[in-house]
């Protein structure tokens, strides 16, 4: 039995498995967005790509991160994904064998702008000049 402390320090049943239920997830909900299994005329014929779906250790909310193709019409997909999210789960339950399906919460994944904030931080001159120095400095 799970002690008290190990419950609220995220130390108790944080292991592999939400890990491995949330690439399940993560994997059920690409499908369902393939093939467009959903009802709402927003998500219809949208593209829709899930870069990671984590679990909360109780394993009973699960955040999924999506982004659009091209970045294109990002709050009117998220609140069409807010509004199908029962829809969405009642989906995922059907292919994803568990006692009880998470609650899933859809937010956008926003590394892809950071990441491309970055590689632009990257490729400025100063930064392309310290970094010559530091190369210079080294031989």
């Amino acid at each position: 039995m799970a002690k008290l402390h190990d419950l609220f320090s995220g130390k108790g049943n944080s292991g592999q498995r939400p890990l491995r239920v949330g690439e399940e997830i993560r994997h059920a909900l690409s499908d369902i967005f393939i093939r467009g299994e959903c009802r709402s005329p927003d998500l219809f014929d949208t593209a829709i790509s899930i870069s990671e779906v984590r679990v909360a250790p109780d394993m009973k909310n699960a955040t999924a991160f999506f982004m659009p193709l091209a970045g294109q019409n990002k709050e009117k997909i998220l609140a069409a994904l807010i509004n199908s999210a029962g829809e969405i789960r009642h989906h995922v339950s059907k292919r994803v064998k568990l006692r009880h399906t998470p609650k899933i919460i859809f937010k956008l994944d926003e590394s892809f702008d950071v990441a491309q904030h970055i590689n632009t931080l990257l490729q400025s001159p100063e930064v392309v000049k310290d970094l010559q120095k530091d190369k210079e400095n080294d031989e």
